[in-house]
């Protein structure tokens, strides 16, 4: 794939996915989420693919939506099909017969925070910082964040990520059990990829279907919230509350949440 915002390769039956927008943190656009989308469901059907790692080119994984971007749709869109579409991309992971190993250092907010939540591994460098900030703005994680981060903590640390919007520290993110290797910066991307490669030289078909297996314990009750997430969103763009906190963003000051 030659897209200047998606690269990517594949190295001893390891699909290799980056995200290549470093200057912006590795946000994401309309036009990069349908690249992404399109990696992760190539390589899926790919025979010569037996695992895959998640990555982001420059100092960080994902920053989530572009702030540029933000609230803009494209014609004929409602929030409904922005969202859902959006979503594809949670479900294309999930999906995936292959395990997704997550390469994450810097910055990992939001959606970008929710790719790997819902990726089978996360090898995280000591410099990452990760968080759901929806609630700042009146909304909600809505790319599986409260099913996957739930499944990870416990409902009451995912409660306060999610509640409060604070980042968390790659230590502490260590503790909690999101991140499963802690390793240097410099580190991350050899890690990830010895990972990977050694379950790839595993039986394909066995490594499948142990993760259909592991899967099954939950995978159908974090679907049904990703649903959930998707109605319960559409609610709140719709809310004074949203309105509220983009005008505060516009002026530069604190938002004054009413409930409603």
């Amino acid at each position: 794939m030659t897209e200047q915002s998606m690269l990517t390769r594949i190295e001893d039956y390891v699909g290799i996915i980056s995200l290549n927008r470093p200057d912006r943190h590795n946000a994401m656009t309309d036009e990069s989420q349908a690249l992404l989308l399109s990696a992760i469901q190539g390589f899926s059907d790919d025979a010569s693919v037996r695992a895959i790692v998640l990555r982001g080119e420059g100092k960080s994984f994902c920053s989530g939506r572009d702030t540029h971007v933000l609230g803009q749709r494209q014609p004929g869109d409602s929030d409904y099909t922005f969202v859902q579409r959006a979503q594809r991309i949670t479900h294309a992971i999930l999906d995936c017969p292959k395990p997704i190993i997550a390469a994450v250092k810097g910055i990992a907010i939001g959606g970008g925070f929710e790719f790997a939540l819902a990726s089978d591994m996360r090898i995280v460098g000591r410099s990452a910082k990760m968080s759901l900030p929806e609630v700042i703005y009146g909304l909600l994680p809505d790319m599986g964040g409260t099913q996957t981060l739930t499944s990870l903590v416990g409902r009451a640390r995912a409660k306060y990520l999610i509640m409060s919007g604070d980042s968390i520290s790659a230590e502490q993110a260590h503790q909690w059990g999101i991140a499963d290797w802690l390793v240097d910066d410099a580190d991350v991307d050899t890690q990830a990829l010895a990972i990977a490669k050694k379950i790839a030289a595993q039986s394909p078909q066995s490594v499948m279907m142990v993760k259909r297996l592991v899967d099954q314990v939950e995978i159908a009750d974090i679907k049904q919230g990703l649903q959930q997430e998707l109605t319960s969103i559409t609610t709140l763009f719709k809310s004074d509350d949203y309105a509220e906190a983009r005008q505060a963003l516009i002026d530069k000051r604190k938002p004054t949440f009413t409930g409603k």
